[in-house]
C-alpha cells in the first residue's frame, strides 16, 4: 500500500463515521497514568482523540499524531472546543517514513494496528529513544477482535507483550518492563456494542 493509498485507507475510516464529541479514554491509559506528575506526552494514532483530551485534563501537554487528516482536524477542533488547545498539539505523521520530534514523559501506542505495512518495532524503538529518563512508554494492542473492529481475519495471531518488548530490543540496561500481561474487560465499540475483549499490555520505563 503506497503512502496515498495508506492515508485515503485511514481518512476513509474516520470520515465513514460521524465525528467523536466525547469521545472516552482507554481504560489502559487512565489505570496506567492516574497518578503520574503530569509533563509531556506523545500519543501515536491518536485517533478520535479520547486519550490526547483526557491527558490533556489531567495537566500533560499533548503531541496528538495520527495518519489521518480527518482525525487530527476532528481533534484540534474538539481541543478547541473543551478549552485544551493550549495543551494539544496535533501533528499528521505517517509512522513509516517520520516520527514526532520532541523528548517526551510518556508516549502511548494504543492498537498500533494497520493493514499498511508498517515496522512496528522500528517505530516503537523510535518511541523508547523519544522517552527522557523516568519517562514510560505504553502499548495496548489487541489480543482479541472486537465485533466492530475493521480486522475480522480469524487467522490473525496477537504477539504477546513479551513477545513485543522482545522484537524492540531495548537495552536492559536503560529500559525496564513495568507490566507485561494480558487483562480482560467489556469494551463499548461506537455503535454501543459491549463484547468481552483481551488487551496485551507492555509497559516500559526508561531508567536512564
Amino acid at each position: 500500500m503506497s503512502a496515498t493509498d495508506a492515508v485515503t485507507f485511514w481518512d476513509g475510516v474516520y470520515a465513514a463515521r460521524s465525528a467523536a464529541i466525547d469521545p472516552r479514554p482507554n481504560a489502559r491509559l487512565t489505570e496506567t497514568v492516574t497518578g503520574l506528575s503530569p509533563g509531556d506526552a506523545l500519543d501515536l494514532g491518536c485517533g478520535d482523540g479520547g486519550d490526547a483530551l483526557w491527558l490533556a485534563g489531567q495537566g500533560w501537554h499533548v503531541t496528538a499524531a495520527d495518519i489521518s487528516a480527518v482525525a487530527v482536524e476532528r481533534l484540534a477542533v474538539l481541543a478547541r472546543s473543551h478549552g485544551l488547545d493550549d495543551r494539544v498539539t496535533t501533528v499528521r505523521h505517517d509512522l513509516r517514513t517520520s516520527f514526532p520530534h520532541g523528548e517526551f514523559d510518556l508516549i502511548c501506542a494504543h492498537y498500533l494496528h494497520t493493514p499498511i505495512d508498517l515496522d512496528r518495532a522500528t517505530v516503537l524503538r523510535s518511541a523508547a529513544h523519544a522517552l527522557r529518563p523516568d519517562g514510560r512508554l505504553l502499548i495496548v494492542d489487541h489480543g482479541s477482535a472486537a465485533p466492530w473492529s475493521w480486522n475480522q481475519d480469524p487467522g490473525v495471531r496477537y504477539p504477546s507483550p513479551h513477545e513485543v518488548a522482545a522484537d524492540i530490543d531495548m537495552d536492559p540496561a536503560t529500559w525496564t518492563v513495568e507490566r507485561a500481561d494480558t487483562p480482560h474487560r467489556i469494551a463499548t465499540g461506537p455503535d454501543g456494542r459491549t463484547a468481552e475483549v483481551t488487551d496485551h499490555v507492555l509497559l516500559i520505563r526508561r531508567t536512564t
